[in-house]
This record gives C-alpha cells, sequence and structure tokens, in this order.
C-alpha cells in the first residue's frame, strides 16, 4: 500500500508501520511506504505532522519519490530512506534506484522475513545520530546482544546448523613497526580474514600500541590473502556464553572505539570481500583506499541482527542513516564506484598502488 504524506499525517500507526505481536507471540511488522511526491498537494501542517509521526514511529518507513528536488527536508530527513530514479537527486538521503519496484519488493521480504531486527535497526540508526563515539557504540552493542537473544537469531542458528569452529593461526595479525609507521595486517587467509575472538583480540591489542604510543604517527591496516576481511566468522556466532557477556566483551574490546581515536592517524586498505566487520572498522579510519575487486556488503539483517562492529556508528558518519539503512536491510553488494560515489572508501587504486 502506498500512503500519500496527507495519509501519513492522518494516521500512520493505523495504516501501515504497526509494530505488534501475532498470535504466536511473535513480532510483526509491515513496512510503510509513503510517495513523497505527493508533498507539493499536502498543507504545511500537515507535511509537519506526517514527518513527526514518521520520526517517533516504531517501524521502517521507506520513501519514493521521482522529484525529490520538491521534497521538503522534514520529510526526506524523518524516513528511514528514500528511493529515487537514477538521476532524480545525489543526496544521502537518497538511493538512486535502476528499479524501484524490485528495491522495494526486495525491503518488504526483508521487513517481513526479519521484521524484529528491521525495526531495531531503524531504531538505533536514529538513536546514534548526534551521540560521542563511545555511547553510540554502546547502545548498537546493548541492541545487537538484544537481538542475540531474539527467535530470528535462533531461526538463523537452526537453519545454518552446527559448525566446527576453526583453528586461528597463532599470528592472526601481524604487526611491524618502520620509524613512525605501524602496519598491522590480519593475517587469517584461508578463512578470509574473518573477524573471530582471536582475530578481534589481536587486533585490539595491536591497535593499544598505537594509542599508548604517540610516536606512531602513521597506522596501515590491510588483510592478507583474497579478501580484507569477510566479516564475523559463522561458525563462532551463537557461542557467547549469553548476551550481557557478550556486549561487555564488545564493548570492552572494541577495535572500532580504538579505530575512532586513532581515525586521524589511520589508513585502511582494502580489497576483496568486505563483509560485516570488514566495512564497519574501516569506517572510522580517516583515510580508506578500496582496490577495483572490493565487494562491501551487510548481511547481518538476513541473519536477525543487525551491524554490531561499529557499523551503525562508523557508515552512518561516512554515508547517512539513510543509504546505511539500504546497505543494511538489502544486504546489497557496493562495488568500488560506488563505495567511492557514496564516500565509503576515499579512493580507488590496485593493491600495491
Amino acid at each position: 500500500m502506498l500512503l500519500t504524506v496527507g495519509q501519513v499525517a492522518e494516521d500512520l500507526s493505523g495504516r501501515t508501520g504497526s509494530i505488534g505481536l501475532d498470535d504466536a507471540g511473535r513480532v510483526r511488522h509491515r513496512l510503510t511506504v509513503v510517495d513523497l511526491d505527493t508533498a507539493p498537494g499536502a498543507t504545511t501542517a500537515q507535511t509537519a505532522e506526517a514527518a513527526r509521526r514518521i520520526a517517533a514511529g516504531p517501524g521502517v518507513v521507506v520513501g519514493v519519490a521521482e522529484r525529490v528536488d520538491r521534497v521538503p527536508d522534514a520529510l526526506l530527513d524523518a524516513v528511514t530512506l528514500t528511493l529515487a530514479p537514477r538521476g532524480a537527486a545525489d543526496d544521502r538521503r537518497t538511493v538512486a534506484s535502476a528499479d524501484v519496484a524490485q528495491d522495494l519488493e526486495t525491503l518488504r521480504r526483508s521487513a517481513d522475513r526479519n521484521p524484529a531486527a528491521s525495526a531495531v535497526l531503524d531504531q538505533v540508526l536514529r538513536g546514534v545520530a548526534g551521540l560521542p563515539v563511545a555511547d553510540a557504540l554502546r547502545l548498537e552493542s546493548f541492541a545487537y546482544s538484544t537481538l542475540l537473544a531474539g527467535p530470528e537469531f535462533a531461526a538463523w542458528l537452526d537453519r545454518r546448523g552446527p559448525r566446527a569452529t576453526p583453528v586461528v593461526p597463532e599470528r592472526c595479525v601481524l604487526v611491524e613497526r618502520s620509524g613512525e609507521a605501524l602496519r598491522i595486517t590480519l593475517n587469517h587467509p584461508g578463512r578470509r580474514n574473518a573477524y573471530s575472538a582471536a582475530v578481534r583480540d589481536a587486533l585490539v591489542d595491536a591497535l593499544d600500541v598505537a594509542v599508548l604510543d604517540p610516536s606512531v604517527r602513521e597506522v596501515e591496516l590491510r588483510g592478507n590473502g583474497p579478501a580484507f576481511c569477510s566479516g564475523g566468522d559463522l561458525a563462532e556466532f551463537g557461542t557467547a556464553p549469553d548476551p550481557v557477556s557478550g556486549h561487555l566483551i564488545r564493548t570492552g574490546r572494541s577495535a572500532a572505539a580504538l579505530l575512532a581515536g586513532l581515525s586521524a592517524r589511520t589508513h585502511v586498505r582494502l580489497h576483496g570481500h568486505c563483509v560485516g566487520a570488514g566495512i564497519e572498522l574501516p569506517s572510522f579510519a580517516s583515510r580508506v583506499t578500496a582496490a577495483p575487486d572490493v565487494a562491501i556488503r551487510l548481511p547481518e539483517i538476513a541473519m536477525g541482527l543487525i551491524p554490531g562492529a561499529g557499523g551503525t556508528v562508523g557508515i552512518t558518519r561516512r554515508i547517512g542513516r539513510w543509504r546505511t539503512a539500504y546497505l543494511a536491510l538489502t544486504g546489497a553488494v557496493v562495488d568500488a564506484r560506488s563505495a567511492l560515489a557514496w564516500g565509503l572508501v576515499d579512493e580507488v587504486r590496485p593493491v600495491g598502488g
């Protein structure tokens, strides 16, 4: 159902976008789609009320617009994201779509399949805006831990089935000091440098060197093998003792927090697949170089989760919460050229270039 701005001003929760429980006690949520091209026909009061209802609402609201330049800023700000035809506008609150109907269907399926994770993502992206990085990372982690205890993640674990925990190399992160430069290399190529607990701890220890030694004026982070980082090691998902312990470990051993503090000194070099943590962590660096073969993706919603390695914080600061929502809700793959256009990376250059 496509709502007009006037209809949203009258009543949002009673039409679509409502979140409740079904007869089995499971979260249900219907994606709201608003025709933002109807804004010029609405009164100023209706536009303001529609924006207020959307911003205060409990779930994902997608705007569609042929003429983004005619949509009031208040509405573009309020929605989760806006889909527009290519060439309609270059605005970080919008996503240029080659097929708006297909993208809407993808978003609907995401909300239907994992309604709780989709709604929580929207709430977290709105909540972290304006917060200091440390507080924003805590909010993300609280939400992530909540979803770890939820039925959508449990269902994903059932579908995944049991996995043997892989053996991680003793030197899963390499550290080399050369003058004022510190080179850190993720070194588990057999797992495409999956972000396991061992890799996380070794990376935190390496970054601590730069935090404690101000003579380190440059930090370079890269990965060995075919990919920079394939994201969290799926074999370890669901192995934390409990969600509370997971939260305390996640915030107490946070590579994202360290990279945020080292941002001005840090250069990350991406290549190959950069999935989940493989793009969430680099987003905090002041300089990110991508090889032409880079393929970026946020897969967590399909697992009943949200980005949990800092992505709701670092990525939103680079490309805005609207495009971050699109990446997370759709799981779309972003190539190097698109990542550069959005500001997710700062330059595209061949490996070794």
